[in-house]
């Protein structure tokens, strides 16, 4: 017998429902009552006790029926499941150097910037780092392949589809050339000044395929290829100070770090696709530039490396505000004690508290639990979500020791920052407004050229339910596809994942021992969800930690195969055409969705496909349909035949449905009677 099937049969009525029984059960269990009791209105004495009677039980009822949900609660947190946190979002936002500036300036770590929220209210970030604003400007971005020069300066501006910064088959020296130019009010424009140059790159999936990244330590990470930064001095290209360089060869987005000397100089006339002089198509001036450039010395690409853009002067900034030496209140020496911190929700990263017991403030570290503390630990547990700190009971962390000196102020935080939503995946353009002043920046263009995202809000209680079902089979060790599938989702913001083993994205189609693949469909809105280079890495984090030694693992997001509908429908009369459209493309759209789609509405299935039939009922659970006498499927860029499914794996195994157009022509009966009689005559018809 299923477990189901044990379960006790709860008692929903309400209160009417009570009400109506009571009434119903007068005649029968007061029949001495029943000559005098025949008028049973609301003014009456005894159905006055019936609706109090029914009043209370209707309460007891719906809290004796709260006790299961009570005690499920409670088994979850005795497992030590809580609720995850808020998750801040992420931006790279840009800045700009203010006019008559110096060459560079500096951009302190912390430096506050904000857009507008959709609720009216700033949403604050800050930046993560120190940045060097160098006050020149990328005037030409040139790929060159080896034996030619292409301009790419228009597509980098762009930021749409990309471009190939070493050509479509990268070869050794093949090299992507930055012409840079210098504001004329320097005192010495012939020289390049000697700087600390922030080069931020954004990189794009090539051919239809889903971006990935390989989890693991950093060390295991190698570039497929090597590349030299060099800068023109005006005869020969010399070799650069390069910094850092997170992109792994231009193979994922990052930031590269280039320390500039006083060598370079400016090139009147660079051979390749910009010249000094005048722009043949427009006619305005081409100044001579300054010339960098990233060089190819070995290659071993598998694929040509594409970049959406590239700017200059771009930091990471976390939708996140900082809060420094705030008093919490005093220790009393009791076990267990609690202090609330101001805001919320709480990163924990950057939490200092100190306490002082009367010779001075000391740091004491902060944990998520107790439970790994001992005795003499100076440990405090956080709950990220409501801000609270909890001290030892001595058993399980020390107790702080109460300070008659200070008895209501010797516990600080001497710094925390607070933040995380939804609300914070922003749009592109969005950051406008330099909370914090910055000498030499022009607060009026600061900006972010692409949307921010990883904002997540607090998890929901039956989030948190499927995530111990799932927590207490995995355990803490990811063996299995559903452990993976498992993990990858309790890092947040991920909809749907759906674990490959022995499959390796840089070897498609052939089975690869030891390795795994873990595909992620973020919570993201539109029509094709695609996790950003910010969710694969946290997620690769995440399954780091709990992944075999042996089992190489990586994440990518899902691909999709384009899908457009062309569907003629006969309306009832009384249907409006207009609501008539717009109900069978929600119907349908809702049905090919990658995150509400499917039969269950639980997403569309992984290379699922798309039986012809049932896209037709799908059709008709549109309030007003009559018929549906065409219905035709385009599937990337290719029309079907009618009547028959498309099978998607064909396309790409474990590819999802992207609708990218659906077109609903609802017509009247009569107009599909004058349209199939002409068909008829002629051979066609809709």
């Amino acid at each position: 017998m299923p477990l189901r099937d044990a379960l006790p049969q709860l008692d929903d009525r309400r209160y009417a429902d009570i009400v109506d029984e009571i009434r119903t059960r007068v005649a029968r269990y007061t029949p001495e009552w029943n000559p005098a009791w025949n008028d049973l209105n609301d003014s009456d004495p005894g159905v006055t006790l019936t609706q109090v009677f029914a009043w209370m039980s209707e309460m007891m009822l719906y809290r004796m029926q709260r006790v299961p949900e009570v005690n499920y609660v409670k088994f979850l947190e005795l497992l030590g499941v809580e609720l995850q946190a808020a998750q801040p979002a992420l931006a790279q936002v840009r800045f700009t150097p203010a006019a008559g500036a110096g060459p560079s300036a500096i951009v302190p770590p912390r430096t506050q910037v904000s857009a507008s929220g959709a609720d009216g209210k700033p949403v604050v970030f800050e930046t993560l780092r120190a940045l060097t604003v160098a006050a020149c400007e990328l005037r030409s971005v040139q790929a060159y392949d080896g034996a030619q020069y292409r301009d790419a300066s228009a597509e980098n501006e762009a930021a749409g589809a990309g471009f190939t910064p070493f050509g479509d088959d990268p070869r050794n020296d093949a090299a992507l050339t930055l012409g840079w130019a210098m504001p004329a009010a320097w005192p010495t424009p012939e020289q390049f000044p000697a700087l600390t140059l922030d080069l931020t790159f954004w990189t794009a999936p090539e051919g239809g395929q889903a971006r990935s990244t390989p989890c693991g330590p950093a060390s295991r990470a190698v570039a497929p290829a090597q590349i030299a930064w060099e800068g023109f001095d005006g005869a020969r290209w010399v070799a650069l100070d390069l910094r850092s360089d997170d992109t792994l060869a231009f193979t994922r987005s990052g930031c590269v770090v280039l320390r500039l000397g006083e060598h370079l100089k400016l090139a009147r006339a660079f051979v390749g696709a910009w010249e000094a002089g005048t722009d043949p198509a427009t006619g305005a001036a081409r100044p001579p530039l300054f010339w960098l450039r990233a060089r190819l010395v070995r290659t071993q690409y598998t694929r040509a490396p594409r970049l959406l853009a590239l700017r200059t002067n771009t930091v990471d900034a976390e939708q996140a505000e900082t809060v420094v030496d705030e008093v919490l209140g005093g220790a009393t020496g009791r076990r267990n004690q609690r202090w609330q911190l101001a805001n919320t929700p709480v990163l924990r990263e950057g939490l200092r508290v100190e306490i002082d017991d009367g010779t001075g403030y000391r740091p004491w570290q902060v944990d998520d639990d107790l439970l790994g503390a001992g005795r003499e630990d100076e440990t405090l547990a956080l709950n990220a979500t409501s801000g609270e700190l909890t001290a030892g009971d001595g058993e399980n962390g020390a107790i702080p020791v109460a300070n008659a000196a200070n008895p209501d102020a010797n516990v600080v935080a001497r710094s925390y920052r607070f933040g995380g939503g939804a609300r914070g995946n922003v749009a592109a353009g969005a950051i406008k407004t330099l909370l914090t002043p910055v000498a030499g920046i022009d607060g009026g263009k600061t900006t972010n050229l692409f949307a921010a995202s990883g904002g997540r809000d607090e998890e929901r209680l039956d989030e948190a339910r499927k995530r111990a079902r799932r927590a207490l089979r995995a355990r803490t060790r990811a063996v299995t596809s559903e452990d993976f599938e498992h993990f990858a989702m309790a890092v947040g913001e991920v909809a749907r994942a759906r674990a490959l083993p022995l499959a390796h994205p840089a070897y498609p189609g052939v089975q690869v021992p030891g390795a795994l693949t873990v595909i992620v469909v973020p919570d993201a809105p539109g029509p094709a969800p695609v996790p950003s280079e910010a969710l694969l890495r946290n997620v690769c984090a995440g399954l780091d930690r709990v992944r075999l030694l042996t089992t190489e693992v990586a994440v990518t997001g899902p691909r999709y195969v384009r899908v457009a509908l062309a569907i003629d429908v006969v309306a009832d009369d009384d249907a409006d055409p207009s609501a008539l459209r717009d109900a069978v493309a929600a119907a349908v759209s809702r049905w090919l969705h990658p995150l509400t789609g499917g039969d269950g509405g639980d997403g569309w299935p992984f290379g699922g496909a798309i039986r012809y039939s049932k896209l037709v009922q799908r059709v008709f659970t549109a309030a007003g349909v009559d018929s549906v006498p065409r219905l035709v499927l385009t599937v990337e860029g290719e029309a079907r035949p009618e009547c028959r499914d498309v099978d998607i794996a064909a396309f790409a195994p474990n590819a999802l449905v992207e609708l990218t157009a659906i077109d609903v022509t609802p017509y009247t009966r009569e107009e599909a009677g004058e349209m199939s009689a002409a068909g008829g005559a002629s051979g066609a018809g809709p």
